[in-house]
């Protein structure tokens, strides 16, 4: 992407995006490279290779010695970070369809991917963003935390956890120049989602949710990407501590 004066308005720019190797993580990383930035993306395996252009690293950020092993390999690879975007993440649905019977082992897992991997990443690489002054974190949420899916309490909860971490973690570095905002998908096109989404519809029986959403159509993951593209990109520089809503407005909050 350019702006329409031709300039690459990221050129210079050093990005990690995690779960970036397919979806709405690929359509970011695509964006973020189209921008003129240098992008690292991660991923837990090799399976989908990385968009062309951007280097690539398997971490499995569940656990702490895989965000510590991928703030090296950024440090190394970038030689510094200026956007991080925290894409990875997802839940199984419970099989009982009960929050009351999600396992501790479900749980743990969904908060280690959907918060504490974010938690765990940015406690090391905002040091050296608040050194530099500067910086834009993005945290991919969900747009869909308030209609109650009892199979995905857990991502659910990961979710919202996210989301006010967000705020907090944007009041502390705002003095430092460093900006924090959260982002929150609806329904999209991606590899493998079509079986969360036909789960969630059938437990999800007080959603609110329409059948389509307000827009017409579900969202394509270059929808979600153009949004996180301006968050991180510096004409969004007034902006932090944020939600945003990229849904077709199928999930409208009060």
């Amino acid at each position: 992407m350019t702006l329409e004066n031709g300039t690459r308005h990221l050129s210079g720019k050093r990005a990690l995006v995690t779960g970036g190797s397919r979806g709405i993580g690929a359509a970011v990383v695509r964006r973020l490279l189209d921008a003129g930035a240098q992008v690292l993306a991660t991923a837990r395996s090799t399976t989908y290779p990385a968009p062309e252009g951007a280097a690539f690293v398997t971490a499995d950020i569940r656990t702490e010695a895989g965000t510590r092993a991928l703030a090296t390999a950024a440090r190394e690879t970038l030689g510094g970070v200026d956007i991080v975007v925290h894409n990875a993440g997802g839940a199984r649905a419970n099989e009982g369809a009960s929050a009351v019977t999600i396992s501790d082992d479900e749980w743990q897992d969904a908060l280690n991917l959907n918060l504490l991997a974010a938690v765990r990443l940015n406690s090391l690489l905002v040091p050296g963003m608040r050194e530099q002054g500067s910086g834009a974190i993005v945290h991919i949420s969900t747009a869909a935390l308030l209609p109650p899916v009892p199979a995905f309490a857990h991502y659910q909860a990961a979710k919202a956890g996210l989301e006010s971490y967000s705020r907090a973690l944007a009041a502390e570095l705002a003095p430092s120049g460093v900006r924090v905002n959260a982002l929150g998908p609806g329904r999209t096109a991606t590899p493998g989602g079509e079986e969360t989404r036909r789960r969630w519809a059938s437990d999800d029986t007080e959603s609110g949710a329409t059948s389509t959403p307000p827009l017409g159509r579900e969202g394509r993951p270059d929808d979600i990407a153009a949004a996180v593209l301006f968050l991180a990109s510096d004409e969004a520089g007034w902006i932090t501590g944020t939600y945003f809503s990229v849904d077709g407005g199928e999930y409208p909050r009060n």
